[in-house]
């Protein structure tokens, strides 16, 4: 298993190396130039230069990379020349957020999905299974600022149930905090159900099938007993891959989520820089995202070794 671990670990060397250096050249390569958007237009092209040259703008690229990879790697990831604010100030305030929004959206999507995978595969083509199955594909192709607007229609006009837009921390009134994230969580959970009974149901069809599924019958298990520990036990491998997958999927979408529900977390800091050009923010966040995503998929892999042995034994 240490093996195992050291290897994965050794993988994610070049992949955050990939990452860091793709997150650079996008940051760089964008139109404009980042001295005159600091300094404004008013500025003379002698002061221009000036800044150019402190903050290293007249070297090459790869030069470049190296130095700002450099500080990186000592912590040091830039500072907002809007704000003043660091990178790693502004990150550690808003992904609590994020990482809530996230969590709540995938507690959601897996009380969604797994009942109804559940369900279909144990009633594998009657209609039940073929209206979700209808359904779930449906769903893949609502927009996600679509479904937010049609959910804050119905609950926060029509219903009143809930608030439309805002946030307030969950340490300062708990109760009120899940009210203003359960639009924006339900919106994401919305999207990424559907992945998760398609494949949890496909993968609990295959098992049913198996040998041992019609040894459990035979012997006169009961039904339920079949579905839970027999067929849905196996399946918990494909439950972890596709919960890793759907993590990378939630923070794309949260970036959409949060500019709609006015939630100030991770996405919509990325779309503020984007909007104000603050390329020091914008390529921080994009890296630390990336990252993030990286490590998360470690993780997952790590749980997947850790439910199915075969997988470290054959990569060892």
């Amino acid at each position: 298993m240490l093996l195992f671990v050291a290897r994965k670990f050794l993988y994610l060397v070049p992949v955050l190396i990939a990452v860091s250096l793709l997150t650079f050249l996008i940051a760089s390569l964008l139109p404009g130039d980042l001295a005159y958007t600091i300094l404004g237009d008013q500025a003379t092209p002698e002061t221009v230069a000036a800044l150019r040259r402190d903050m290293g703008l007249d070297q090459p690229i790869w030069i470049r990379y190296f130095g700002w990879l450099g500080h990186v790697l000592q912590g040091d990831f830039g500072r907002s020349f809007r704000t003043g604010q660091t990178v790693l100030q502004a990150v550690s305030e808003r992904l609590p957020i994020s990482f809530e929004l996230m969590i709540l959206a995938e507690i959601m999507c897996l009380a969604i999905g797994i009942p109804l995978a559940i369900i279909c595969a144990a009633r594998s083509g009657g209609p039940f299974d073929r209206f979700m199955t209808g359904t779930a594909f449906g769903m893949l192709s609502v927009p996600t600022f679509l479904s937010a607007i049609l959910l804050i229609y119905l609950f926060a006009v029509e219903l009143r149930w809930l608030p439309a837009t805002g946030y307030v921390p969950f340490g300062e009134d708990p109760a009120a905090n899940l009210r203003f994230m359960v639009l924006p969580a339900l919106t994401l959970a919305l999207a990424e159900w559907p992945g998760i009974m398609r494949v949890l149901r496909s993968d609990m069809i295959a098992t049913l099938q198996e040998d041992y599924i019609a040894l459990a019958k035979a012997k006169g298990l009961k039904a339920s007993r079949i579905l839970f520990v027999h067929a849905l036990k196996p399946s918990s491998l494909t439950l972890v891959t596709i919960t890793g997958i759907n993590i990378g999927r939630l923070i794309g979408g949260a970036v959409i989520v949060e500019t709609i529900f006015a939630l100030p977390g991770i996405g919509r800091l990325l779309v503020g820089a984007i909007a104000t050009r603050d390329l020091i923010i914008l390529q921080g966040v994009v890296l630390l995202v990336g990252a993030g995503f990286v490590l998360m998929n470690f993780i997952v892999d790590m749980l997947y070794a850790a439910l199915d042995p075969r997988i470290r034994h054959g990569h060892a």
